[in-house]
Formats: structure tokens, C-alpha cells, sequence
């Protein structure tokens, strides 16, 4: 259907657009103005001054560096371990499959806050010192779900004549992964990594109860709210985050888009 939307529905959809966005506008705007403790609009003036002040902070680069290297960790057990359950879940059918499947899926679907009271409630109970590992644990725990729902709904449109070609042609279950389903569901596993990167990124509620004396980068910025003086600096921290979990999105959401029917 190529009909026109009418000017009603434009402007609901703009409309919901500048809700969206707006605050997010807001952080930009204030990340350039001139005064440390001012929120007047128009701003008093404009200034670049604070990407520089950001850029001597080395507290903000070691949590930068951290969010960072808790990101790529946790995403890289997200995608094996997504992966693989995906596969079990599509490909065999066994009893208590629908119940590892929902399993699965119910981290994300969990308040944050109670996810990060279990997870900090059973690292207490196992005597284990909070570190990095504890916030990649953490953040791996909903990062898989990212992965497993791209690459099963990748599966149910991948024909299983496929596999059973490949099988009777002689292929051993590691070659038909490697030469059939890897192929096929390589975008999906890009997809769902880079959703989870920018999740785990920017995650601070299960990594408050996690991450003891580590700060984050997310940590970093909300300890930052509480120094006035700081706000202009704590904005071009945020335009940074927002960046950062922008670009992975972005690339996932082409590549879904580039493989749709």
C-alpha cells in the first residue's frame, strides 16, 4: 500500500517523536552552555569548553573503559550461550523445552531492580567478592535473552531442508553448522550482540547491586548528578553514552531490516 498518511497521523507521529526525544535534546543543548549551574533557556551562551574539561577527567575514562570491557565480556557470553539454547530449544523437541525457552526470555522481562536483589542476594550467599566478573554475570544474564530471540526467530525462517540436505549429503553436525546455519544466522547473531552490547553498556540497576567499589560509566554519571558544578560535564558524559549505545543499534537494526522478506 503506497496511500499517503493523512496530516492527523503526521502529526501524531511527530508528536510522539518530540516526547521521545525531547530530553535527550535537552542533555545536547546543556552539554555546550556557557554557565556551570544554569538551566535557563535560551542558555546564557554557548561553549565547547566542557568536551575538553571531560576529556582531563581520568575517573571518567576509567569507567568509560570499564563499561566498556564489561560490554564486550558479557556480550561475548551472551552470544555463545544464546546461541546455543536457541539451537537446542528449535531444533529438539524435549520435555521442559517451552519451560527453558520461557526461562530464558524471563530476566529482561523482570524489574531491574529485582534481578540485581537475586543476583546480589546469591553472590553474598556464595562468599564471592564483587568485582568485574559479578557485574558481567550480571549483565550476561539479560544480554542472552537479545541474542536467543534473534537468532531462534532467525531459525523459524530458515528451511529445515536445508539441514536435512546437508545430512543426507554426508555432512557431519559440525560442518552442517559451520556451511548451513552459521551462514544464515551470522546477521542475526550480529544483530543480537550489538542490542546486547548497548544494553549491558548502559545498564546501571543490576550493576549497582553487582559492581561493589567498580563504578561504571552509568554509575559514574548518576554519582556525577549529585555535584551541581559538574552538570555541563555529566551531559557530554551522557551525549557519549548516548553515541556509543546509538551506533550498535543503528547497525542492528539495518541488519534485521536488510535480510527482511
Amino acid at each position: 500500500m503506497n496511500a499517503k498518511a493523512s496530516w492527523g497521523l503526521k502529526a501524531a507521529a511527530f508528536g510522539g517523536l518530540a516526547f521521545l526525544h525531547f530530553p535527550i535534546l535537552v542533555i545536547i543543548l546543556y552539554a555546550f552552555t556557557i554557565e556551570e549551574n544554569a538551566f535557563t533557556f535560551p542558555p546564557p551562551g554557548l561553549t565547547t569548553q566542557w568536551f575538553g574539561a571531560i576529556i582531563d577527567r581520568p575517573d571518567f575514562w576509567r569507567a568509560l573503559v570499564l563499561s566498556l570491557q564489561v560490554a564486550a565480556i558479557a556480550t561475548l557470553i551472551a552470544i555463545v550461550l544464546g546461541t546455543l539454547i536457541a539451537l537446542a530449544t528449535y531444533r529438539h523437541k524435549f520435555f521442559g523445552s517451552d519451560t527453558i525457552a520461557l526461562l530464558v526470555v524471563l530476566p529482561i522481562a523482570l524489574p531491574g531492580i529485582v534481578t540485581g536483589i537475586a543476583l546480589r542476594s546469591s553472590i553474598s550467599l556464595l562468599d564471592i567478592n564483587f568485582t568485574v566478573w559479578t557485574i558481567i554475570i550480571g549483565h550476561a544474564t539479560f544480554c542472552i535473552v537479545t541474542v536467543y530471540n534473534n537468532v531462534v526467530a532467525r531459525l523459524r525462517r530458515t528451511s529445515s531442508s536445508l539441514l536435512e540436505a546437508s545430512m543426507d549429503l554426508g555432512a557431519t553436525s559440525w560442518q552442517t553448522f559451520r556451511y548451513i546455519v552459521l551462514p544464515n544466522i551470522a546477521t542475526a547473531l550480529l544483530a543480537g550482540g550489538m542490542l546486547a552490547f548497548a544494553l549491558s553498556f548502559d545498564e546501571i540497576i543490576v550493576t549497582t547491586f553487582t559492581a561493589g567499589q567498580q563504578e561504571t560509566l552509568p554509575i559514574w554519571i548518576f554519582n556525577q548528578l549529585t555535584r551541581p558544578r559538574d552538570r555541563p560535564v555529566t551531559n557530554v558524559a551522557a551525549i557519549i553514552v548516548i553515541l556509543t549505545t546509538l551506533i550498535p543499534i543503528y547497525l542492528a537494526y539495518r541488519w534485521t531490516q536488510d535480510t527482511r522478506d
